[in-house]
């Protein structure tokens, strides 16, 4: 890296949700988390007993501790803070604009793309 210059870094965090359904999927532990009005499923097999409001901290769709609602408050506004609280909605939305993207685009007969 040179004197003066600016390098950028991207980090994963793991943010912190309330488990509000318990299921599973196989014989894998899972659950319904809400992050903030936003839901999502995760593995909970590395949680010991959870259970239906308990929260926790889920990194790329694995909860991986346990955490009180103060410290998921904290986070919360730290992210807040950091304008970063939308990037726990955008995988959603990009999804449903893929889907409606894919919903204009004209087909063939055969079920392919027309062509324009």
């Amino acid at each position: 890296m040179q004197s003066g210059s600016i390098e950028q870094f991207t980090m994963c965090l793991a943010i912190p949700g309330k488990i509000v359904e318990l299921g599973e999927e196989g014989s894998m532990r899972m659950g319904r988390i809400d992050y903030g009005g936003i839901t999502r499923q995760a593995c909970l097999a590395y949680i010991p007993d959870p259970q239906i409001g308990d929260y926790v901290m889920v990194h790329v769709g694995f909860a991986i501790s346990k955490v009180d609602p103060e410290e998921a408050a904290r986070t919360y506004q730290y992210l807040a803070e950091m304008d970063q609280l939308e990037e726990i909605a955008a995988p959603k939305t990009r999804r449903k604009q893929c889907h409606e993207v894919r919903r204009r685009i004209p087909r063939s007969k055969d079920g392919g793309e027309a062509s324009r």
